[in-house]
């Protein structure tokens, strides 16, 4: 099991704010995906005000659980409990949540939003890219958040060195990969391991306080980056009961999760330099969880069964993926230098290592002179982006999905102005281009504010349906193709017949 840790960055420090970027918070998006990068994880620390927000929050949600205390089927009493909090989500009859649940939502979501910006800063976006895949901030009234904060309680460790992590059900045995953007883990004791892009799994949370969060990343940040930034396996230490209190493990997770009418596009990563793999092709976050959840097969995972679990292949080749390919332009390794440090770079990372002469991961001075090709990465990323597009080539749905978005990298394509014209293939569901201008007519599904709305067609999603971002406002929306229609251009207006009025003029 490996000894490293993950990186600590204070949240005060990625906090978007007006004005030129300083070095505090350079450093501290740097060190964010370094440490993502390095060992898939990273401790976020907290304010003085909100790390006693967390401990009363942590304190309450143990006494509530072992008082028995709220009702349904949401809360545990005595040796176990779980409690799911929504922000906006009525309350049923005789329900009583946990103490400070509102204003631990508050402060993890403030805490995962702008981990999420300074993750989008560092792969050259704009920080607030992601920002059109989340709930509005605040909420609008009678609505419910998408995110969930998740209290859980367990008096007694796993018996018999079974492992298994509180998901917001029921404890699942082995790793966790979470299904959302960012999951941000807060405990009153040292149990949660993480497996590093190298398969070994650490104790990540070794000399955290209950006032620090762990973030991990989840698998529709890994779709919407490309892989550059992959889902994350985490599970419970096998021998709890050593870091557990007397008082049993109280935990509090906020699962930051993109609103089901999001699509989770990679075009954004591709602007920024990045080449995207053919898998990877926009696609609505309804639809990816239901391709998730129909993924899943719990009788596949049974509890004594050790790392070889039905869900570890799905999250093998995004994390090994990452590994071999460059973080920066996202192509496999194909050129992998050594350097003296020990370390391997390719493509623009191994070009920044050659100019500063120094390495990334560990700053160490090199030699660019010494550079030697990494014949065993170089041979393994090749193998691997074999092992990729014979993936693509026999997934039947993701063909479908690539068929309908249309592919990027078809050379049979026009280009014209310096953008692609798929008109001569779009069927009449796709009667609109990516980059044309368009007047919201809306029907019975649009809401009513953007009606009349001018908009550019920014990405083609699935079923007919598009992403279009508002002129006025640069809101983004996915609309269906029957509520839009196309502006005339001056090219068009010549083109429109004389009325007949006009011709007989005297």
């Amino acid at each position: 099991m490996g000894t490293s840790q993950p990186a600590r960055v204070r949240l005060s420090d990625i906090l978007p704010y007006d004005g030129v970027a300083d070095v505090s918070y350079s450093r501290a998006v740097q060190e964010l995906s370094g440490s993502l990068m390095r060992h898939n994880a990273v401790v976020i620390e907290l304010g003085s005000e909100e790390r006693a927000l967390m401990r009363c929050g942590l304190e309450s949600a143990r006494m509530y659980f072992r008082s028995g205390s709220g009702g349904g089927s949401n809360w545990g009493k005595g040796s176990k409990g779980v409690y799911l909090y929504k922000a906006g989500r009525a309350m049923e009859d005789g329900e009583l949540p946990p103490p400070c649940m509102a204003d631990i939502f508050t402060c993890m979501g403030k805490a995962a939003r702008a981990s999420l910006s300074a993750i989008a800063r560092h792969l050259r976006l704009r920080s607030d890219i992601f920002t059109q895949l989340l709930d509005d901030a605040p909420l609008p009234v009678n609505e419910t958040s998408s995110s969930v904060l998740v209290a859980s309680y367990s008096q007694s460790s796993f018996k018999n060195g079974q492992q298994g992590v509180v998901t917001g059900e029921k404890p699942l045995p082995n790793e966790v990969i979470e299904k959302g953007l960012l999951t941000l883990i807060a405990s009153d004791s040292t149990y949660i391991q993480i497996c590093d892009p190298n398969g070994h799994w650490y104790l990540a949370d070794t000399g955290s306080s209950p006032g620090d969060l762990l973030l991990v990343t989840g698998k529709a940040l890994s779709h919407v980056t490309a892989g550059l930034r992959p889902a994350v396996s985490y599970r419970a230490s096998m021998d709890c009961s050593k870091s557990s209190t007397n008082h049993g493990r109280t935990t509090l997770s906020y699962r930051l999760m993109p609103h089901n009418s999001a699509v989770l596009d990679c075009s954004p990563i591709a602007a920024a330099g990045h080449v995207i793999p053919q898998c990877y092709v926009p696609i609505s976050v309804s639809q990816f969880l239901e391709d998730l959840n129909s993924e899943e097969d719990p009788s596949a995972r049974p509890a004594d069964r050790d790392n070889s679990v039905a869900g570890i292949d799905f999250n093998t080749e995004p994390s090994l993926r990452s590994v071999l390919s460059d973080p920066l332009s996202g192509t496999f390794l194909e050129d992998a230098m050594l350097v003296s440090c020990g370390h391997s770079f390719g493509g623009i990372m191994l070009r920044r290592v050659v100019e500063i002469s120094r390495c990334l991961l560990c700053n160490t001075e090199i030699e660019s002179s010494n550079l030697v090709p990494n014949l065993a990465v170089r041979a393994a990323a090749a193998a691997l982006k074999q092992e990729e597009e014979r993936r693509f080539l026999h997934s039947p749905s993701l063909q479908k999905r690539k068929k309908q978005v249309g592919d990027p990298t078809d050379p049979t394509r026009r280009k014209e102005n310096g953008h692609f014209d798929d008109s001569f293939r779009r069927g009449v569901q796709y009667p609109f281009s990516v980059n044309e201008k368009v007047v919201i007519q809306g029907n019975k599904r649009t809401p009513v504010k953007f009606v009349g709305k001018e908009a550019v067609i920014t990405s083609q999603c699935i079923n007919g349906w598009y992403l279009v971002r508002i002129i006025e406002s640069g809101e983004s929306v996915r609309l269906q193709y029957r509520s839009l229609r196309k502006i005339p251009t001056s090219q068009d207006a010549d083109r429109l017949p004389t009325p007949s009025f006009i011709l007989n003029l005297p």
